[in-house]
C-alpha cells in the first residue's frame, strides 16, 4: 500500500471500467504475443518493509563508511562537518526538488532560494554575477575554457598541470569537440613553474586556467600569474575550494576573469562521488558567455517582490548555434544544501571552518615530518591539503592505514611521477588532534 496506492478492487474496477478482465488482457491488443516475457521475472519472493530494512542494513554493512574511518582523503571531496539543520531545510516542500524550476511562476522558493545562491557565491568570489549551479567542479572548469575560447575568439587553452587531473582530463574532452588546442604548463615540484608559463602564454592563447589551492594541496603565485595572462590579452580562470575563501583573498579580488568550484564542501555529503554541485561565477561582462541560467529578483504587477529566470542561454531554450553550452540544468538540490549551509554558519562560522582546517593540517604536517622517513614535499605555503613524501609506496601505506580505520591520502604518484613515493592528505575541521595523533602513530608504524 505505502508504494503502490491501490487496492486489489481499485484495480478489478478499473479493468472493469475499461472493458477487459485483466491487466494481460489489456496488454494484449498492442503488444504481440512473441515479445512479452512468458514467464515470472526471476525475482526473490516479495519482502516486507521490516524485512527490506533488515536486508539493506546487512549489505551496507559491508562497506567502509565515515562514522567508523577517519578521513584523510581529500583532492575535491572532503570531510567537512554538515550541521543538522541543512538535511531539515532541504527536505522542506517548498524548496525540495532535485531538477529544473521549468515553470518558474509557480517554484517561487526554488528560484528565491537559487538568486541566494547566487548571492552568496558572489560575496564568496568577489564576481559580478553567478548562473544557477552545475553539475560539479571539473564539468564547470570545462565549460570556463569554452567561454574564454567563444569570448576571444583564440583557438589554444593552457591549462597548469597543477590542476585536479579530472578536470584536466574533462577540459580535454570538451576543447577537442570544438577544435581547441589544449597546453598543460609544467610544475617546478608542487607549484607552477612561472618562467616556462610566460613562454606558453602568447597572443594567441584564449586564456589560462588554475586551481587554488592546487591539487597538491599548495597555493599558486595567482597574482604574478593574473599579470602575464593578461598582457597578452587572455582570460583568467581560477578553480577555487570554496571554504579556502574563509581566508584566502577572493580571485575576483586578484583579477580573475571567470571562477569556478566544487561545492561539495558546502553542506553536501561525500555520497560515494556524487552527485556534486558546480559553481560558476564571472565579471558582468561577460554574461551573455555565461552557460546554464541565471535567476533575477523584480516585482510582479500587484508591486510585490517576484523572481523570475532572466537568462538562459541553453540550448534548451533557444537555437542551438546560439547557446552558450548544451548543459541542461542545474544541481538545485545540492545548491540548495550549499545555501542553507552558508547561511547557517555566516561569514564568520565560514571564516572559523577554514582556520580550524588550516590549524589542523599543519598541525598534522609539522607532526608527520618529525617521523623518520617522512617530509613535506613541498615548501611553498599551503591551505587544508600538503603532500608528504614517504618512505614506501604510497598505496602500501594507505593498505596498511586502512586496516586500522584510517583512510589515507591520494598516491601523488599517479599523476605526477616526479612525486615518488608520496601521498596527499586533507585535513578539516572535523578531525580531532586524537585522530590526527593516531594517523600519525600508524605512518610511525608503516613496515
Amino acid at each position: 500500500m505505502r508504494y503502490i496506492p491501490i487496492t486489489q478492487a481499485d484495480k478489478a474496477a478499473m479493468l472493469r471500467d475499461i472493458g477487459v478482465n485483466s491487466t494481460e488482457e489489456l496488454f494484449a491488443a498492442n503488444i504481440p504475443a512473441d515479445v512479452r516475457l512468458q514467464r515470472p521475472l526471476n525475482l526473490p519472493a516479495a519482502l516486507t518493509e521490516m524485512e527490506i530494512l533488515s536486508h539493506v542494513r546487512e549489505l551496507t554493512s559491508s562497506n567502509a563508511n565515515l562514522q567508523e574511518y577517519t578521513c584523510f582523503l581529500g583532492g575535491g571531496a572532503y570531510d567537512h562537518y554538515i550541521p543538522a539543520a541543512v538535511d531539515t531545510f532541504i527536505s522542506r516542500g517548498e524548496f525540495l526538488t532535485a531538477y529544473t524550476p521549468y515553470q518558474p511562476e509557480i517554484s517561487q522558493g526554488v528560484l528565491q532560494v537559487i538568486y541566494e545562491y547566487q548571492s552568496m557565491v558572489c560575496e564568496l568570489t568577489g564576481m559580478d554575477l553567478s548562473n544557477a549551479s552545475m553539475y560539479d567542479g571539473a564539468s564547470a572548469m570545462a565549460e570556463a575554457a569554452g567561454m574564454v575560447v567563444a569570448q576571444t575568439g583564440r583557438k589554444k587553452v593552457v591549462i597548469a598541470s597543477s590542476v585536479h587531473p579530472n578536470y584536466r582530463r574533462v577540459v580535454k574532452t570538451y576543447m577537442h569537440g570544438i577544435g581547441v588546442e589544449v597546453i598543460e604548463a609544467p610544475l617546478d615540484h608542487c607549484e607552477l613553474d612561472l618562467n616556462k608559463l610566460s613562454s606558453l602564454i602568447t597572443d594567441d592563447v584564449a586564456g589560462f586556467l588554475v586551481q587554488q589551492p592546487n591539487f597538491l594541496g599548495h597555493v599558486e603565485q595567482v597574482r604574478a600569474i593574473e599579470q602575464m595572462v593578461h598582457a597578452r590579452g587572455g582570460l583568467f580562470v581560477v578553480a577555487v575550494d570554496p571554504v579556502s575563501l574563509g581566508l584566502l583573498e577572493a580571485p575576483g579580488n586578484y583579477g580573475a576573469d571567470i571562477v569556478v568550484a566544487e561545492g561539495q564542501a558546502l553542506g553536501n555529503y561525500i555520497s560515494f562521488g556524487g552527485p556534486y554541485l558546480g559553481m560558476m561565477a564571472t565579471r558582468e561582462k561577460f554574461s551573455r558567455r555565461i552557460p546554464g541560467r541565471i535567476v533575477g529578483a523584480t516585482v510582479d504587477t500587484r508591486g510585490q517582490r517576484a523572481f523570475v529566470l532572466t537568462l538562459q542561454a541553453r540550448e534548451q531554450h533557444i537555437r542551438r548555434e546560439k547557446a552558450t553550452s548544451n548543459i541542461c540544468s542545474n544541481q538545485a538540490l545540492n545548491a540548495l544544501a550549499a545555501t542553507v549551509y552558508l547561511t547557517l554558519v555566516g561569514k564568520e562560522g565560514l571564516r572559523e571552518v577554514a582556520g580550524l582546517s588550516l590549524q589542523k593540517a599543519h598541525y598534522a604536517a609539522s607532526q608527520i615530518a618529525k617521523l623518520p622517513g617522512y617530509s613535506i614535499a613541498c615548501k611553498s605555503p599551503f591551505f587544508k591539503e600538503f603532500t608528504v613524501s614517504c618512505p614506501k609506496p604510497a598505496d602500501q601505506i594507505n593498505r596498511e592505514l586502512l586496516g586500522k580505520k584510517i583512510l589515507g591520502g591520494i598516491p601523488s604518484s599517479v599523476d605526477y611521477p616526479h612525486i615518488s613515493n608520496a601521498m596527499t592528505l586533507a585535513v578539516t575541521e572535523k578531525r580531532t588532534r586524537a585522530e590526527i595523533d593516531a594517523l600519525v602513530a600508524a605512518l610511525g608504524e608503516v613496515k
